[in-house]
């Protein structure tokens, strides 16, 4: 079965993508079905009335056009935090851009979406992508910048190629370009395509790719903010982020804040993947119960008992099923039970599951994927996954499980970007939570090494 196979089937299938009609209060995938991802789809779903809101463009209307302030005030509002993984405030990010800086500034989309267990931002990308240009062009007016760049994971490239064609929709249509809808904004918006690189979705890496350089990580400071693309001003948001700014504008932002939690605003679209009864990808408010999201993904397998979920993507500490069951999908929430919200990548594990044996996976992935920059990633990793595959493989020793939490804190806060740390995190919560599984197997080898002497 080649690619394009594999894809048609998992597209056919519904319930694993965004059109199995399960989502509460959607705004970004509402009322999709996979064909109707065109301008003119778009636009009959309410599309581009933002963009022309804050340009005084309105049809029939003769509002004046949005003050720059007007709009970073109203992402502000809505409490719009990042829906990459660091969650910071969308708004405040803006309002960092130096709007009066003479030279050439840049907006940057991250779809490098990389994170295993995600897989959200491509169904945005591919089944309505001209949510995300609108997102990106009211981001470039608020900030006063003209050029931006979606960067894409390289390894979806039918989704950079669908995108492609949404941005010469947009231009066509006088939606991109010079003098936008007619007024005296311009802006200019360019897809580029990475090439599988894990480490390119940290921003700085990022930015090295989209110049041609290998991707790894920048010393910070400068930030982007202030030393980014090219050596200019350059603002990065994810690309759900920019899909939530639409309905920020066309709805305001107490009303967006509203629909999630206080300092949780609006939906977020989890990727459910794991031992549950129906995985995909489900937009939600804020704050709603695991149990909740749990149950719309049609529970755990049957005949099965929730063992564990890592909630925000693989670099995310584990939560023991019990005390997941109690927490709502939040920032907050998730941060007081000692994980991370992260991407929303919720990978479900039941009773069938070893941790061993995942932390295995979880481990070699990060060996594999350091960008070999920095020393205690380059090769604390790899001697991570080593200790666990020998631990796995029946030649544990019973010092190994303290040499992993040593070799752990060595990795994590002292590598330039946050890999060492998504490497160290799942190590460290894996022992914490399900040391007995380590310990078992640690005494199954002394006792075979002991019947052997």
């Amino acid at each position: 079965m080649n690619v394009d196979q594999i894809l048609q089937q998992f597209e056919a299938t519904g319930a694993q993508t965004c059109f199995h009609g399960r989502h509460i209060e959607p705004q970004i995938y509402k009322d999709l079905n996979g064909s109707n991802w065109r301008l003119k789809d778009y636009i009959a779903r309410g599309g581009y009335a933002a963009l022309r809101k804050i340009l005084g463009k309105e049809e029939g209307g003769s509002a004046e056009p949005m003050t720059q302030d007007q709009v970073i005030a109203t992402v502000k509002d809505s409490v719009l935090r990042g829906r990459g993984g660091a969650g910071f405030p969308s708004g405040l990010k803006w309002s960092f851009m130096p709007r009066q800086f003479p030279g050439q500034k840049y907006l940057v989309c991250n779809s490098d979406e990389g994170e295993p267990g995600t897989c959200k931002d491509r169904d945005i990308m591919m089944y309505n992508p001209h949510i995300v240009i609108e997102g990106m062009i009211i981001a470039a007016y608020a900030m006063g910048i003209t050029v931006g760049y979606n960067y894409i994971h390289g390894e979806i490239f039918r989704v950079y190629e669908r995108f492609e064609e949404a941005l010469q929709e947009a231009r066509d249509a006088g939606l991109l370009g010079q003098n936008i809808l007619g007024s005296h904004f311009s802006f200019q918006l360019h897809a580029a395509h990475g090439f599988g690189a894990y480490i390119c979705g940290e921003e700085t890496a990022l930015l090295e790719s989209l110049e041609g350089k290998k991707g790894q990580p920048r010393f910070k400071p400068p930030f982007p903010a202030s030393f980014g693309l090219y050596g200019k001003p350059t603002t990065i948001n994810n690309t759900e982020t920019f899909a939530a700014v639409p309905w920020i504008i066309r709805n305001g932002g107490q009303a967006y804040l509203e629909i999630g939690k206080p300092n949780n605003g609006g939906t977020k679209i989890f990727s459910i993947s794991g031992d549950v009864e129906l995985p995909g990808n489900y937009e939600i408010p804020m704050g709603t119960p695991f149990a909740k999201l749990l149950e719309l993904a049609g529970g755990v397998r049957k005949g099965r008992t929730l063992k564990a979920v890592i909630p925000g993507g693989s670099s995310s500490p584990v939560v023991p099923g019990a005390q997941m069951m109690e927490l709502t999908m939040d920032y907050d929430s998730i941060a007081k039970a000692g994980s991370m919200l992260g991407s929303g990548a919720v990978i479900v594990m039941d009773d069938s599951r070893n941790m061993v044996e995942s932390l295995l996976r979880l481990s070699y992935f990060y060996s594999h994927e350091s960008c070999g920059q920095c020393t205690p990633c380059r090769e604390g990793t790899g001697w991570m996954w080593r200790v666990v595959d020998r631990i796995w493989h029946g030649q544990g020793r019973p010092e190994d499980l303290d040499l992993l939490n040593s070799l752990a804190d060595n990795i994590q806060g002292r590598t330039i970007c946050a890999l060492g740390d998504a490497a160290a995190m799942p190590v460290r919560a894996m022992i914490k939570h399900f040391r007995p599984e380590f310990e078992a197997l640690i005494e199954q080898a002394a006792q075979r090494g002991a019947a052997h002497a």
